[in-house]
């Protein structure tokens, strides 16, 4: 092996005597609480302004920030698992949730507040490159679909109980609480994992290329942060830092990808693309994403603004459907691993296809029901979709491209995340206005649910699109083969 494929690749220890389950456990209790936190806070933002006596576009930038260092952070992860061993990494991200919870809940103003939300943000944007490597490293491909399932459970079901949990926790205590009772399960989750998790890879250090750190935080960063702004309320798409964010973003991130298939050893090997299996992977949890914000961020709105529900009761609504697609991920880890991507993938587009079509018929008037036995649907769905082809196309790596597929996939997915937010959202106001151009009495209560509605609807026809999309990749889609060492 030459100097430079040394360099990229994380050598496995020898995993003889390595038991798995405790490091898989104490990878699962940091992940879950590190990404429960990123929709904790969410619905206390109106809480938040009145007491530390700020703007809500000032607080959004808690949630805006938090993205921004993730997408930021997530990319150099590729470089940094080659620099640190699993226990520093894992660890040292949790130390840094930990202080950053407790920075947080003892917050005296916003300022303060933003920089505990920003070291959070630290440690998530370590802990998923961190965890999804380490199951790589340590499972053979035909097991690594039942792993992978168990890190679904946590990835899809600790963001969808958050706004119900908080909304629990803020009917009788104060917003601060948010962060107080975390607390106790972060210091938990460092020293079980300081007991049981193990080192399961060898540290290369590999040269560290500054100005291709410097390209991806200026790529990444900028587009984040421009379709971020561009989804909120003041300013949205006519601002000017949205088009300078989005300009300097995609040129840095050009001139980023030309120079890792550049260097002998990039800190972000772009050549994992030529894995067929893995790009067509990326493609379509690119979609699916996109498709899945359209209802993250869609049926909260049309619950609360249409129907006049409580944040509570609409994050209540909105409970089952996550915590099925949790609960379905190991269950589609498995099958994945005895029948392939193939026989869960499709099927699963199909019922993405048919449920976004049915989110189109929903009106003011639709019973509660209805609405979470479509978000049960799609939920379901989604199960049978993102880890499997997440799974699938990580199989199709060499060893020497593990860090890198697994940041190239975290990074894709927080991008299209906040590109999904940004265009849903615009896609609803639009068709709102829409409405209401046309409106005999624009002004009316009645009327501006009804313009709401329809802008919705039109969100959900484009999500369609989406679905129909992932379909027709998912046609194309076959079992992945380990490349021979």
């Amino acid at each position: 092996m030459n100097t430079a494929t040394a360099a990229a690749s994380p050598q496995a220890k020898d995993l003889g005597n390595v038991k798995r389950l405790p490091i898989l456990i104490s990878l699962v209790i940091g992940a879950f609480f590190s990404i429960l936190n990123e929709t904790l806070l969410n619905i206390a933002f109106v809480d938040l302004t009145i007491d530390l006596n700020v703007s809500y576009s000032t607080i959004q930038w808690l949630s805006t920030g938090y993205m921004l260092v993730v997408g930021i952070l997530i990319p150099v992860s590729a470089l940094l698992v080659q620099w640190f061993t699993t226990r520093q990494m894992f660890i040292g991200a949790m130390v840094l949730f930990t202080i950053g919870t407790l920075v947080c809940s003892v917050a005296p103003a916003f300022p303060v507040l933003l920089i505990g939300r920003l070291i959070q943000a630290f440690s998530a944007g370590l802990m998923l490159p961190v965890m999804m490597n380490t199951i790589l490293v340590l499972y053979p491909p035909e097991k690594r679909g039942a792993a992978m399932g168990s890190i679904g459970l946590v990835i899809m079901f600790a963001p969808t109980i958050g706004p119900t949990l908080s909304g629990l926790i803020l009917d009788s205590l104060n917003w601060r609480w948010l962060f107080l009772l975390v607390l106790p399960f972060a210091i938990f989750s460092v020293v079980f994992s300081f007991i049981f998790l193990k080192n399961v890879t060898e540290v290369t250090k590999p040269k560290v290329d500054i100005l291709s750190v410097v390209l991806s935080t200026l790529g990444f960063g900028g587009i984040v942060f421009g379709f971020s702004n561009a989804g909120e309320e003041h300013g949205g798409w006519s601002s000017p830092q949205v088009y300078l964010s989005l300009i300097v973003g995609s040129v840095a991130l050009l001139l980023f990808i030309w120079r890792q298939l550049k260097s002998k050893s990039p800190m972000l090997d772009m050549r994992a693309f030529k894995s067929p299996m893995f790009t067509l992977s990326t493609v379509l949890i690119i979609i699916v994403m996109m498709a899945l914000f359209s209802t993250m961020m869609l049926l909260p709105i049309l619950l609360q603004q249409g129907m006049m529900m409580t944040a509570f009761a609409a994050g209540l609504v909105m409970l089952p459907g996550g915590a099925l697609n949790g609960l379905l991920s190991p269950v589609t880890g498995k099958l994945f691993d005895r029948f392939g991507p193939r026989a869960l993938v499709i099927p699963g587009t199909i019922v993405l296809i048919v449920v976004m079509w049915l989110f189109t018929r929903i009106t003011l008037t639709t019973p509660t029901s209805t609405i979470i036995l479509l978000h049960c649907l799609m939920s379901v769905g989604l199960s049978m979709i993102m880890m499997p082809a997440q799974t699938n196309g990580l199989n199709q790596l060499p060893p020497k491209y593990y860090p890198h597929g697994t940041a190239i996939l975290n990074t894709l997915q927080q991008v299209s995340g906040a590109i999904g937010v940004a265009f849903f959202i615009s896609i609803m106001s639009a068709g709102t206005k829409d409405y209401l151009a046309g409106s005999s009495d624009p002004t009316s209560p009645a009327e501006a649910a009804n313009a709401l509605n329809a802008g919705i609807h039109t969100s959900f026809f484009v999500g369609l699109i989406f679905a129909v999309a992932a379909f027709v990749l998912a046609l194309f889609i076959r079992r992945a083969k380990a490349p021979q060492p």
